[in-house]
């Protein structure tokens, strides 16, 4: 076990012998407010669009971040669900593809929870977690509203979609994006007004849609052609050590 982990466990083992470890106003002000951002480029913000209209379904995204991140069997950093919208006036119904990946919202939730700053966001965007700091406790995965997090089956720590940073440092594309036969993946730097993402954001500006606005996480995936019953109604919140839709669980939406 390492010293951080020790040191977690030691100050746990404290508080619940009621010795006081720290004054309380310093843990809420730790769990509640978001931490300075560090690493990365400060004048970089990564975003990722989706246009909906060229998803396939082909999973080909969820195969190839599965090599080359190496989860666990079962568990994903992305995977496309595949759902049946019936529409209520006329009854039809269709498919529809969601992909569904880290947010790297501009609010993140899941940073300010974690006990140990195991999980923070990067200068420009992304939100990364640092595997040997992480104690496993899975409050991150409790206050995700995406159901984009979930405990390694294998290393009993966080696990999540970070862009493939290590690809885009090395100047490479994430494996979904690299992956997608339709092109329905797109990634690149919002604040580069000349850049691929801005330029399919700003032609179908009308259309882009994130998930559940309402919670002011600010994410930065943006979807085009997704339908208003997936903004508010898509699962989030899910159960610590029961399966997440990212155990790959069909749904239904009407």
């Amino acid at each position: 076990m390492d010293v951080s982990r020790r040191q977690f466990l030691g100050k746990a083992a404290a508080v619940t012998a009621g010795v006081a470890v720290m004054p309380l106003s310093e843990v809420e002000a730790g769990l509640n407010d978001q931490p300075p951002r560090r690493g990365g480029d400060p004048g970089k913000r990564y975003g990722m669009a989706i246009d909906l209209r060229r998803c396939i379904g082909c999973q080909a995204c969820t195969v190839s971040c599965s090599i080359e991140n190496q989860p666990p069997v079962g568990q994903f950093r992305t995977i496309v669900h595949q759902y049946e919208v019936t529409d209520n006036a006329s009854e039809e119904t269709a498919a529809v593809m969601l992909p569904r990946l880290c947010n790297q919202c501009d609010n993140p939730p899941c940073v300010p929870v974690c006990p140990v700053q195991a999980t923070w966001q990067r200068k420009d965007g992304i939100v990364v977690v640092d595997s040997d700091q992480c104690v496993g406790c899975g409050y991150c995965v409790q206050a995700c509203p995406y159901d984009a997090r979930f405990i390694n089956h294998e290393t009993q720590v966080a696990d999540k979609c970070n862009f493939c940073v290590h690809r885009l440092e090395a100047g490479l594309l994430p494996a979904c994006v690299e992956s997608c036969v339709g092109g329905a993946r797109i990634i690149g730097d919002l604040n580069d007004p000349d850049s691929h993402i801005n330029r399919v954001l700003s032609e179908n500006y009308d259309d882009v849609k994130v998930l559940k606005p309402e919670l002011d996480t600010r994410p930065h995936v943006f979807y085009i052609g997704m339908t208003d019953a997936f903004i508010e109604r898509i699962q989030g919140e899910s159960g610590l050590w029961f399966d997440s839709e990212h155990g790959g669980v069909m749904g239904a939406v009407s």
